[in-house]
């Protein structure tokens, strides 16, 4: 039995389910009961989005260079997962699980089981010469845990290690501080200057990490009844992640039971909806930025650390990775209570060891939480249901049917000890240090119905609404301060309408800053009158844009570059990372700054004006001509001939790093990645349906009809109606 474009009927646990696609080819589920609704849901994703669910697990479970190719960046990839060991307690965390979860996560087992069963492997995977065992809980938890941390490690992890590069090089520390302006330990250089970092992973194993779900930049936002024109709670999101892929991210999905409606997104391998809406309530998720990551640092020799009483052994993990038409690789995983240990503990010298707050004893709380999210029947519950979560660190916000607004923000964090911001690598033999325990739920971010009438997150640094500190590195705050004015502006015709222009909106609050200090210094040449006369606006078309972020380029060059990182630093940090793309409102907050240490050595109007002469020395061109990416297949991207249909594109990204809609493209290790909306919705809690679009189509297989079908639609800024 397949899927196509006829209603199916399935015999389920308990009662026969029925799919169907809608007009867009959307899956639609009606199932008697919830686990007869996530039985139907594990037989779509492995209908629809097999390929995509499987190679997640073999790139998760550090199986790559066994499963499809035995080469050095498939052993690169197994041997960071094996040193992470994500999930190294999964049978304590199932006896966590509520039985009523417990049983709707098995039955979406069987029911993605069912599907492999009835119809076979994927051709990709018989092309790897991978018969895939049966799908499993422990499975859908692994996913479910790491979706988080892969984003985290780009952002929070790259930034940190950043710090330690600066330290190392002798910049200022007073310069260094205004970077950081969580950083609150003493620098204790002379120790710092002794650490030797590991080298990054090789560029191929990169671009196989692309290939995982990963949460990034993102907004979202509800509005009160009280300020919008029909009367109704509204609720708004549009996760930024990585689009220049094929299939996307995020599966379209419809499922009902009696006397509910789910409709929204979920991620291949994982029961539930991860974001859309009920009959009663809606929510939508952004990153929060949470600094979930500790390292420390260790005195090592021959296998032991240093402690006050003498040298003490690391616990010692053995993990064999199994290479195709090769042999075997041994790795030996060494651990503290601190974490896992980078580089050689055998040899003597200092070592850094990571830990992450979500490795142990996590991972039941994701599905206790979101898997009893359809049954809440206001914001209040469902802030109680997103506590539970602990490896998932995000902004939830929610509306109800009732009109209430609310925010929580989810994930466990460190409860660090007075002084210590979590940033700065610090001796793992000072007890001082060691932090105590995590903070309670009940402390982090939240709000519920504020005056304001409405809530927006969009990764800015949302600590005053909560009696601690999860966040330390947060991103720019210019889409929320747009989000926040556009709401403001129209407030009483709030609805349908603006919400789909706001989620379009190409006005730049960044830009908005600078212009002020840029325009009086303007030269008066061809360039330099296209700039002085831009209104701020990403559009495709304009020239202005393309030039603000060449003269905003240049004068990060000429700022930390020249001002004491060194102009080739900078560029690597612009050029193959995201620590850039995220924390660039750290680097703005001291460009404003006239005042800034970064200026003492050539005042900020001089570093501008030379910014200028470097910046304008270009042809002005069309944004949009900056701006060409491709929607890449997850496998074959890039590696086919493009009338074979694989691949979509080019295509123009619309926005700007700053921009509501943030389009950034940037490269990674060599390889072109993305932040943009890879997913627009609007809930209306006063109807039962959704409004979607998404960057993608229903379907993983080529020759389907709905492989890319969503994509124009997305790029135009139109919507499906669903549920």
């Amino acid at each position: 039995m397949k899927l196509k474009d006829q209603k199916i009927t399935l015999p389920g646990l308990d009662a026969e389910i029925a799919i169907k696609r809608n007009e867009f080819g959307i899956p639609e589920i009606d199932a008697q009961t919830k686990r007869d609704m996530q039985y139907g849901l594990g037989w779509v994703q492995a209908a629809d989005r097999q390929m995509q669910a499987l190679l997640t697990r073999i790139l998760l479970r550090g199986r790559a260079a066994e499963c499809l190719a035995g080469n050095e960046a498939m052993i690169e990839i197994d041997k960071f997962m094996r040193f992470m060991r994500f999930m190294p307690d999964p049978q304590a965390e199932i006896a966590k699980l509520q039985p009523h979860v417990r049983d709707q996560i098995d039955a979406f087992c069987a029911g993605f089981n069912r599907c492999l069963e009835d119809n076979g492997v994927c051709w990709e995977m018989k092309l790897l010469g991978y018969e895939p065992e049966p799908w499993d809980l422990t499975d859908c938890m692994l996913i479910a845990k790491v979706f988080g941390f892969v984003g985290l490690t780009d952002a929070q992890l790259g930034a940190q290690r950043l710090l330690v590069q600066m330290i190392q090089k002798g910049v200022d520390e007073t310069k260094i501080r205004e970077l950081f302006p969580y950083l609150s330990e003493e620098i204790d250089r002379e120790l710092i200057d002794k650490i030797e970092l590991t080298p990054p992973l090789v560029p191929e194993a990169v671009k196989w990490l692309g290939k995982l779900p990963k949460a990034q930049a993102s907004n979202n936002w509800v509005v009160s009844g009280a300020v919008t024109a029909n009367g109704n709670a509204f609720l708004c999101g549009d996760p930024h992640l990585e689009v220049n892929r094929l299939p996307a991210i995020w599966q379209e999905i419809v499922m009902r039971v009696p006397g509910n409606t789910m409709a929204g997104v979920t991620i291949p391998g994982v029961p539930g909806l991860i974001l859309g809406r009920t009959n009663n309530i809606a929510w939508s998720a952004t990153f929060t930025f949470m600094d979930q990551l500790d390292w420390r640092i260790e005195q090592c020799r021959d296998g032991m650390y240093w402690r006050e009483d003498g040298w003490k052994p690391f616990d010692v993990h053995e993990e064999v990775v199994q290479v195709k038409k090769g042999q075997p690789v041994v790795l030996r995983v060494y651990e503290n209570e601190h974490g896992v240990v980078e580089g050689d503990p055998k040899q003597e010298g200092l070592r850094l060891v990571l830990n992450w707050s979500a490795r142990q004893g996590c991972g039941a709380g994701e599905f206790n939480g979101l898997l009893n999210l359809p049954e809440c029947a206001n914001v209040a519950e469902a802030m109680e249901c997103f506590k539970l979560l602990d490896a998932s660190t995000f902004n939830f916000a929610i509306a109800d049917s009732s009109g209430n607004i609310g925010y929580q923000m989810t994930g466990r964090t460190f409860d660090r000890a007075p002084g210590v911001s979590g940033l700065l690598p610090l001796p793992g033999w000072e007890a001082k240090y060691n932090h105590l325990g995590f903070v309670d739920k009940d402390r982090l971010p939240s709000a519920f119905n504020p005056k304001e009438g409405y809530i927006v997150t969009a990764n800015q640094d949302l600590n005053y609404l909560g009696d601690s500190q999860p966040i330390n590195l947060p991103m720019a705050p210019y889409r929320a301060q747009r989000i926040a004015q556009l709401l403001e502006r129209n407030k009483g015709k709030l609805g349908e309408d603006v919400f789909k222009s706001m989620h379009m909106d190409l006005h730049s609050v960044q830009a908005e800053r600078f212009m002020p200090l840029i325009k009086p210094l303007l030269p008066d040449s061809d360039n330099g009158k296209i700039l002085a006369q831009w209104d701020c606006g990403y559009q495709a078309d304009s020239k202005g844009a393309m030039l603000f972020e060449s003269v905003y380029h240049a004068l990060v060059r000429v700022v930390f570059g020249d001002g004491g990182m060194g102009r080739d630093v900078i560029d690597y940090i612009l050029k193959e990372t995201g620590s850039f793309n995220d924390y660039y409102g750290n680097f703005d907050d001291i460009l404003v700054n006239g005042d800034s240490a970064w200026f003492q050595a050539k005042p900020r109007e001089e570093a501008i004006k030379q910014a200028l002469a470097e910046g304008l020395a270009v042809k002005a061109q069309r944004y949009g001509s900056t701006r060409t990416i491709m929607f890449a297949h997850l496998m074959f991207g890039g590696k086919l001939p493009g009338w074979l249909g694989f691949d979509y594109g080019p295509v123009e990204l619309p926005g700007g790093k700053a921009t509501i809609p943030q389009g950034q493209i940037f490269q990674s290790a060599g390889r072109t990645t993305t932040f943009s909306p890879s997913l627009r919705m609007i809930a209306d809690m006063g109807r039962k349906d959704l409004l979607i679009a998404l960057a993608g189509g229903p379907s993983e297989r080529r020759f389907s009809k709905w492989y890319k079908n969503g994509i124009a639609g997305w790029l135009k800024g139109q919507y499906k109606r669903i549920g």
